[in-house]
């Protein structure tokens, strides 16, 4: 482990004149003062420095207990400056104890150069001093810090040879660590060791998989806590509401909701604001605004997760609407609240509405726009097809941009057919990043239907080379609070098969109220009109929604959750099946929800 050793220059403090420059501050007897009297009385790094000097002068510089209330002052509200001096105090002690570096310790873990804890770590070491089990769970925060796992599980290997791998204190620090590395494996099974893990741990285990993405995860660790009578608290309710918008799980998060009325969660605006998240994003905008009605009090995020709620839905003016009321309720709004306000006006095309907020938000509120706020204003020209605009905006930005706008703008001219300026996009894309198959199959849809196939074939070889595999289409539908998950053109398993016999069937039934495959958005090399038409036809959504049909009753809303953007097909197939069949049909693609009723969808094939 190689850490930069952080220069340790320092002035010594002059003691010369001492009693005259400070004697209207601190009046004593050199022979009958002592100055941990005055530590108390010490509020800032400025008194702690006198004091020091008088330590000098009445010979208690080397007082371990009194250096220790000094440096314990230095590390409990650490700046670079107070953790710079405590450390310099630390190095002045000839033989410094384990209490000493575990107060530095904790300063280092809470400062902002958290990996230097380990630079005096290595000198305690050196001096044969044994750490406790105070000493880990500051060095367990720091490289949680800096996100060091290596240096975490270099840690880990220390405690086991201590014997403090199961301490009751120094375990939540070392799942912490884990955690906070996105190692969920090691969290994991330093949690399944926890002979009785109280409610905490499993809050901090719980959280971890909400946030790498592993909602299936953290509901089953919340059926264990039920199992073993654990009572949750806020922090619980919040990942499991949070699991359920991961998954899009309408069912069990009315469940959710029902547990949270019942033992009084629904007094919290936090778990509330969630639940609004939860509704909109399991595609029930109606309990959303429901959820958002019934509050008595609503803060700055409840407002935002509504607007936002409304902006996903294609609910344009209602977002802009209930912003104008959030005004009038003078709650002040956030990165967030603008952020829900640009994606309202970017999923209908209201270009002239985008800016106006875009710019009040700078000059009005003072808010700094983020990544994801240029890229909702590009997003918004590029989707207009004003792509010379859109370039130009990406150009001028403050900051450089990143693989992420430029590949707003790629999709772009996909949409439009703009294969020169798409071309010249994916060259800036790929000076970034060649990994993500998505950029290789924009553009060779981009170039199919301008009919450059030797560009489509040079750009399938190119992923043959580089080993870059086509991210596989997902789509998932809850039935009978069940979860089912279809994969585009799988025919492993015996159900599928069946599954696409009813597809086919069902495909006859749409061509006979018009549909027409759209085979200009197949462009594998090789493949014939009818190939195509097959590679279609078992599109994750299609099998879904059959799936759907087969499984619920007549009249029943079929929601899924897809893992990609819907594809132009099956968003036309998806329109006439909510006619011939009288169904609701929600779809909530990477980037917005679709709601297909009576052969028409609410984004107004604008997506």
């Amino acid at each position: 482990m190689t850490i930069p050793v952080p220069s340790l220059t320092v002035v010594p403090f002059s003691c010369q004149n001492f009693n005259t420059k400070y004697s209207r501050k601190y009046t004593f007897s050199p022979i009958e003062f002592d100055p941990l009297s005055l530590i108390p009385k010490i509020k800032s790094l400025r008194d702690l420095k006198q004091i020091q000097a008088i330590s000098i002068k009445t010979h208690k510089q080397n007082d371990i207990f009194f250096m220790s209330k000094l440096i314990n002052f230095c590390t409990t509200n650490p700046t670079p400056a107070s953790m710079h001096y405590a450390h310099h105090l630390f190095d002045k002690i000839p033989q410094p104890d384990i209490v000493l570096f575990n107060f530095l310790a904790r300063g280092y873990a809470r400062s902002d150069t958290p990996l230097y804890a380990f630079v005096v770590f290595l000198k305690i070491l050196t001096l044969g001093i044994a750490p406790d089990f105070y000493t880990f769970p500051s060095l367990l925060k720091a490289c949680a810090g800096s996100k060091a796992l290596e240096e975490g599980k270099q840690l880990h290997c220390f405690l086991i040879k201590y014997g403090l791998n199961d301490d009751i204190y120094v375990c939540p620090a070392l799942m912490n660590m884990y955690i906070e590395c996105n190692d969920n494996g090691s969290a994991r099974r330093v949690f399944d060791r926890i002979v009785e893990p109280c409610v905490v741990m499993y809050n901090a285990i719980i959280m971890g998989y909400v946030r790498s993405s592993e909602p299936n995860e953290a509901l089953s660790l919340f059926r264990k806590l039920q199992v073993k009578k654990i009572k949750p608290t806020e922090v619980t309710i919040l990942g499991v509401v949070s699991s359920c918008a991961l998954l899009g799980t309408l069912g069990f998060g009315k469940w959710v909701h029902e547990y949270v009325k019942k033992n009084g969660f629904d007094r919290c605006v936090k778990v509330n604001t969630a639940l609004i998240d939860m509704y909109a994003k399991c595609g029930s905008l109606p309990d959303a605004i429901s959820v958002f009605e019934s509050m008595s009090y609503k803060d700055t995020q409840a407002w935002s997760s509504m607007i936002m709620a409304y902006a996903i839905h294609g609910r344009a003016r209602c977002a802009i609407s209930l912003f104008q009321e959030m005004q009038k309720a003078r709650v002040s709004p956030d990165g967030i609240t603008f952020l829900g306000l640009l994606y309202a006006c970017n999923h209908r095309g209201l270009i002239e509405e985008g800016f106006r907020f875009f710019n009040s938000m700078k000059e009005n509120y003072r808010i700094v726009p983020g990544l994801k706020h240029y890229g909702c204003m590009l997003d918004l020209l590029a989707r207009a097809g004003r792509l010379t605009d859109a370039f130009n905006f990406l150009m001028e930005l403050p900051i450089r941009p990143t693989v992420l706008l430029w590949r707003i703008l790629l999709a772009a001219c996909n949409i439009h057919g703009n294969v020169d300026l798409g071309k010249l996009v994916l060259e800036r894309i790929f000076e970034m990043d060649k990994s993500h198959s998505g950029d290789y199959v924009i553009f060779s849809n981009m170039c199919a239907r301008a009919g450059k196939w030797e560009e489509v074939n040079y750009i399938w070889k190119v992923m043959k080379v580089r080993g870059i595999k086509k991210i596989p289409g997902c789509s998932s539908i809850e039935v009978d609070n069940v979860q089912h998950e279809f994969f585009s053109g799988e025919v492993t398993r015996i159900e599928h098969r069946e599954l696409h016999q009813e597809v086919d069937k069902l495909i006859e039934k749409l061509k006979l109220v018009g549909y027409v495959p759209d085979t200009s958005i197949s462009f594998r090399p090789g493949l014939e009109d009818e190939d195509k038409e097959a590679t279609l036809r078992y599109h994750s959504e299609k099998l879904a929604i059959t799936f759907g049909l087969l499984n619920s009753p007549p009249g029943k809303t079929i929601r899924i959750v897809k893992n990609l953007r819907i594809c132009g097909d099956c968003h036309s197939a998806a329109k006439f099946i909510s006619l011939i069949f009288k169904r609701h049909i929600i779809i909530r693609d990477m980037q917005r929800f679709h709601h297909f009723e009576g052969g028409k969808c609410s984004c107004g094939d604008f997506w």
